[in-house]
């Protein structure tokens, strides 16, 4: 009753202007908009082929677009053992408090293990500091936040060509420039390790280049082992801070220390990396926003420092971040047989993707394609960079109802084996 008489009080106050002889009440006229000037932004790529999908009436009508996890009917999953977590956090019966402003520890320690290894020497050194970011996109802006700020060397961030959409914005809106090293091949739509190797090594040294650690986003493309070490050996020579976005561990490959091996391999190597992780696809917790960020340090007093660096950042930027989210990742990370079951369904995840690879790869031989597809085989994780050009897209989308972005990306895991073979006729029909 007190809210309503104080809501009211405060709508009446606001329909007041003052006068000499008194109040009057109603404004005569609306003041100048603040925001006449502010231009219509360009359409998000993704959500525009979402909402092209949802006006399609066809049937058979498939969305290859958006980048989260579907089972074989084409539904959204979430994963027994995180509802076997969430029970768990629920009969604890837990307060709602704020976080710390680096998050909840047992999460940093559980994601700096997963991450690092079991035995890795680095944690036991201390000589990581492991904070809980906001998913991907979060643990990365704030990792680009510090760079901007107390990187000693050159402040450029050479990204691969192409990379995630959002990496470019991010590294902008943080200051710093935006360089690029040759990639993807689509000649083969496989690695350009030449052209890669080249570009690398006529980088400024002391500059930052970011590495994708597994399932390379949007392509699919990641380097051989023995070319990982050939990128490891280099990046070292030229004195560069490796800084990994790893958004896919277990999701790849369906091994989690495979999808890490990379990311690994450089820190035994020497290097003092970045790291962001993402929970997102590997535990299905996508609207939790679940992610860390970690910078591996010269020493624990050197990784203390760097710490108190980074809370003065969070803080104005999002004072503290969510709970529900980390609670469930530890809960899962650091129960046996959570884990022992999480571990079952991620390979489950990837395994479904790969089959589903194959599964596409024999339905267009059955079609009577001519062509070379391996490397759909070949690409690994939620993405695979069919080499479709913009003008196939377009036809195949008019055509067939598939939905698709322009660079002919498509998000594996909208395929099902009910429409499997459809795709395989659509791609054939367009490429033949």
């Amino acid at each position: 009753m007190a809210l309503r008489t104080c809501g009211k009080t405060l709508a009446s106050a606001s329909l007041r202007q003052h006068h000499p002889k008194g109040v009057i009440y109603g404004a005569s006229s609306r003041a100048v908009s603040w925001w006449s000037g502010v231009e219509m932004g360009p359409p998000d790529a993704i959500l525009g082929v979402s909402e092209a999908f949802k006006k399609d009436t066809n049937p058979n009508k498939m969305n290859l677009g958006v980048g989260a996890y579907r089972d074989d009917s084409g539904k959204p999953c979430v994963l027994p053992s995180v509802r076997k977590a969430e029970d768990i956090i629920r009969s604890k019966n837990l307060d709602k408090e704020y976080l710390g402003i680096t998050g909840l520890p047992d999460f940093n320690k559980a994601a700096a293990t997963l991450a690092l290894g079991e035995d890795s020497a680095v944690i036991k050194d201390k000589r990581n500091i492991t904070i809980q970011g906001i998913s991907g996109t979060g643990s990365l802006r704030i990792g680009f936040a510090f760079l901007a700020k107390f990187f000693p060397g050159v402040k450029d961030v050479w990204l691969p060509k192409p990379t995630w959409g959002n990496h470019v914005p991010l590294v902008k809106h943080c200051g710093m420039e935006v360089k690029q090293y040759r990639y993807y091949d689509p000649n083969t739509c496989g690695f350009d390790f030449a052209g890669a190797i080249e570009d690398i090594s006529k980088i400024p040294e002391r500059s930052i280049i970011l590495l994708h650690a597994c399932a390379h986003n949007p392509t699919g493309v990641d380097p051989r082992p023995e070319q990982w070490r050939e990128l490891c050996n280099v990046i070292k020579s030229r004195n560069l801070l490796p800084y990994f976005d790893m958004a896919y561990q277990g999701f790849a490959s369906g091994d989690i220390d495979k999808d890490a091996a990379a990311m690994r391999m450089f820190v035994e190597e020497g290097h003092n990396i970045a790291l962001s992780q993402s929970f997102a696809k590997n535990m299905g917790l996508y609207g939790e926003r679940v992610g860390a960020f970690t910078f591996i340090c010269e020493s624990e007093e050197e990784a203390k420092r760097v710490e108190s660096q980074l809370k003065i950042i969070i803080r104005p930027m999002y004072s503290n971040p969510p709970l529900s989210g980390p609670r469930i990742a530890s809960t899962i990370l650091k129960t046996p047989e959570l884990r022992s079951q999480w571990l079952t369904e991620v390979k489950g995840m990837a395994d479904r993707i790969i089959d589903m690879r194959q599964q596409l790869v024999d339905n267009l031989k059955k079609e009577g394609s001519t062509r070379n597809w391996q490397h759909i085989t070949d690409q690994i994780g939620m993405f695979c960079f069919t080499g479709l050009t913009p003008e196939q897209v377009a036809k195949i989308t008019k055509d067939h109802s598939v939905y698709l972005t322009k660079d002919g990306r498509i998000s594996v895991a909208g395929i099902s084996s009910k429409n499997n073979a459809y795709l395989a006729h659509a791609i054939h029909d367009v490429t033949k």
